[in-house]
């Protein structure tokens, strides 16, 4: 059944509400680390601090998202100065500046490195944050800085030689995590700064995840591939993660309604619906974390459990493919993804998401927030689909 005028009007408030009055009060103000700047993340269940290393993913991504709520909803000097916090102290800690340059992942309290992955999507938060914060204050240096570590991403992603590896040569393989991310950097930077080659690389991104990763003989995207886009018969090339998959078809649909694009909101819609499928438990509802494209076991013991982000990126999929399409199936499944949420994740008592729970729905761990969970797909998911049903027009049913 597809949502009346006022379900989505009821909804857009209900987004818009909870993010203001339930997720973002949950974090602020004590997410803000008054002595040595950025964010303190790892949370129980009540707020209480349990850990004082900071991550820097969450630094980027919690700058980008405070500064995009200021750009887009409610304009608070309040909110930059709280993005500047995460952004200065990735300034001053996060880079590598007697080694390779590289922004670490890692680090203690007052910034000094624990640890650096392989990846460089610490710099692709980054960069998205100087972006957000660099439209909010009409920062020019900002902007610059955000070019530049996109510059940077790009060059890691041409030669991923440059970079650490983490397996030998003998099965290579790639992942869709580098594209699908780049895709969305490019996105919010050609709307934060208007950067000038973002539609050049997002063609590019969408044709290497088109070609290489979504599967049409067997109505899959693939999670990895060999360099050729073949499947590897082991046991990470079968492996799937039904909601990586999901959030990259939102991004590929947002690109659709930026350019009023039939062909791409064909493909998007396509890997959500496969990977709905794949991915939904028909037995506990929810998504489950990993399966295997053969419909083999998977060997990540952790594979039907149930994590906050792709239930985030579910909402926003269904969602956004609804707004697209009109078709009810999609409006069907986002109250499905969202009455499973609201009873599974949500914390009436303190507010914001459990991280974590078991197949059944229990409650795993009362951590809200870690090295990996903060406040980003959760507010992003409620701003994002306010902000989708606030520019829809009125008069729709």
């Amino acid at each position: 059944m597809s949502y009346s005028t006022s379900e989505l009007s009821a909804l857009r408030d209900n987004y818009r509400d909870t993010l203001l009055n339930d997720t973002l009060p949950f974090w602020l103000p004590d997410i803000v680390d008054k002595e040595y700047g950025g964010y303190l993340v790892s949370r129980d269940r009540d707020g209480t601090l349990v850990d004082d290393d900071k991550s820097v993913w969450q630094q980027g991504r919690f700058a980008w998202m405070i500064a995009t709520i200021h750009n887009t909803m409610e304009q608070r000097r309040e909110w930059l100065d709280v993005s500047l916090s995460g952004i200065q102290f990735m300034r001053d800690h996060c880079f590598d500046r007697e080694g390779d340059g590289r922004m670490f992942f890692h680090v203690t309290r007052d910034g000094r490195p624990i640890r650096k992955r392989r990846y460089y999507f610490s710099e692709c938060f980054a960069s998205i944050a100087l972006g957000a914060y660099a439209k909010g204050a009409n920062d020019s240096q900002a902007a610059d800085e955000a070019r530049d570590l996109f510059e940077r991403c790009l060059d890691y992603y041409e030669h991923p030689e440059k970079l650490s590896a983490k397996f030998t040569d003998t099965r290579p393989s790639k992942g869709i995590g580098a594209p699908m991310i780049l895709m969305n950097v490019a996105q919010q930077l050609r709307e934060t700064i208007g950067l000038e080659s973002a539609d050049r690389w997002i063609d590019r991104f969408i044709d290497e995840i088109r070609k290489d990763f979504v599967k049409h003989d067997i109505q899959c995207v693939m999670e990895q591939v060999a360099p050729d886009g073949s499947i590897i018969n082991h046991f990470d090339g079968r492996t799937l993660n039904p909601g990586h998959a999901i959030e990259c078809a939102w991004f590929i649909l947002h690109e659709a309604k930026h350019r009023n694009d039939a062909d791409l909101t064909k493909l998007g819609c396509e890997m959500l619906d496969w990977m709905w499928e794949r991915g939904w438990d028909k037995e506990y509802g929810g998504l489950l974390y990993f399966t295997d494209v053969h419909g083999k076991p998977v060997q990540e013991y952790w594979h039907d459990m149930k994590f906050w982000w792709p239930h985030n990126e579910g909402e926003i999929a269904t969602l956004l493919a609804y707004d697209l399409t009109g078709d009810s199936k999609y409006a069907e499944n986002h109250r499905k993804i969202r009455s499973y949420n609201l009873k599974t994740f949500y914390d009436p008592e303190y507010g914001d998401w459990y991280g974590y729970v078991h197949r059944d729905g229990r409650v795993s761990s009362t951590l809200k927030g870690n090295l990996w969970k903060g406040p980003f797909h959760m507010p992003r998911m409620q701003w994002y689909c306010w902000q989708l049903l606030d520019e829809r027009p009125k008069s729709d049913a």
